[in-house]
């Protein structure tokens, strides 16, 4: 199967700037295959649970032991991604019309792993974790560097492709971990759905 995509062609020039402290669901496609998402995801206590097909985002919170949606397609915690018997791989090219061979791309499912719930023992030398699948491909969208103080934040600028549980193919950029005052934790996305099973 041949797929086009690209930074340009999947997401570039289709989005006027969205309203500021907008959340949710906030620009759509004029064709209505994509738009863009803006998440309040500076708690780390919380998930994020989005559902593309109906357009709808829940939360749950970890701590008071919370279950997750009954629909939902992938979940951001702060900067970790999850998806719901989804797999992801990288886009390999950002050239306009490229074509991808999805046979020969590596699709990586969840794996388990261990998310941040507390930081307020930072200063002590030690966080408070607990375990969630996350998935490892998708998590890389924003690289933090704890090594000095402040951290250091880096983007990959990189197009995911993500595959969902129900074979629907989606293409995922994120493009901001903050918001106009530099508050971390603000996540922007563009998502645009390329296919679905037929």
């Amino acid at each position: 199967m041949l797929v086009l995509v690209s930074c340009d062609g999947i997401f570039g020039g289709l989005y006027d700037e969205p309203a500021k402290n907008s959340f949710g669901f906030i620009q759509r496609d004029d064709d209505g295959h994509g738009g863009t998402i803006r998440l309040d995801a500076t708690s780390y206590t919380r998930w994020s649970y989005i559902d593309l097909h109906h357009q709808h985002i829940d939360t749950a919170n970890i701590t008071l032991g919370q279950d997750a949606p009954f629909e939902w397609d992938f979940a951001i915690h702060h900067y970790d991604v999850k998806t719901h018997d989804g797999t992801a791989t990288e886009s390999p090219f950002d050239n306009v019309g490229m074509a991808i061979e999805l046979e020969e791309l590596n699709f990586v499912a969840d794996v388990d792993s261990q998310v941040v719930i507390d930081m307020s023992t930072m200063m002590e030398g030690y966080l408070g974790y607990t375990p969630s699948p996350v998935n490892p491909v998708l998590s890389h969208w924003l690289d933090v560097d704890l090594s000095t103080m402040p951290p250091i934040y880096v983007l990959s600028n990189k197009v995911y492709l993500l595959r969902l549980g129900d074979g629907t193919l989606v293409a995922l950029q994120f493009t901001s971990f903050m918001d106009e005052s530099f508050a971390k934790g603000i996540v922007t996305l563009h998502y645009r759905i390329i296919n679905t099973p037929k």
